[in-house]
């Protein structure tokens, strides 16, 4: 039986990135962004990201095996290679931001002005994932 209406997305909950090295990744994320930690182990580490979003990282070829949990089970996942995500902050903070990134001597491999007003800054993590900065105007719904 057909569906009459497609089911809503309320959003993104999680983000994965892979790294090789999980305490370092922890570190970096937590010093430089002061993501509190939800909840992690030896295999992985979850932040809390601005209330309402969650950063996974996860060390790489972590979880080859399903992960028993009390409620099911996690299938096995991985990934590789430098990856994207983007931070979404105020405008009158980037500066803020940039300042931040010169004083952790974190280098700054671009900036754009995007034609609807926003604007982007782009850096690198511990692994390479290339992370942004982005103020609203970037995309017509933000």
């Amino acid at each position: 039986m057909p569906l009459s209406r497609r089911p809503e997305l309320r959003g993104i909950l999680e983000t994965a990135l892979y790294v090789e090295d999980l305490e370092r990744s922890r570190a970096f994320y937590a010093a430089l962004f002061g993501l509190p930690v939800l909840v992690g182990d030896d295999r992985f580490c979850a932040f809390d990201v601005a209330g309402r979003d969650v950063l996974l990282l996860f060390r790489k070829g972590g979880t080859p095996a399903p992960v028993p949990t009390p409620g099911g089970m996690i299938p096995p996942h991985d990934g590789n290679g430098r990856l994207h995500l983007a931070f979404a902050v105020d405008r009158e903070d980037l500066e803020g931001w940039e300042t931040l990134l010169r004083e952790r001597g974190i280098g700054i491999e671009s900036r754009v002005e995007w034609r609807a007003g926003g604007r982007s800054v782009y850096f690198r993590d511990p692994d390479g994932h290339l992370l942004e900065l982005a103020t609203p105007g970037v995309w017509g719904n933000y």
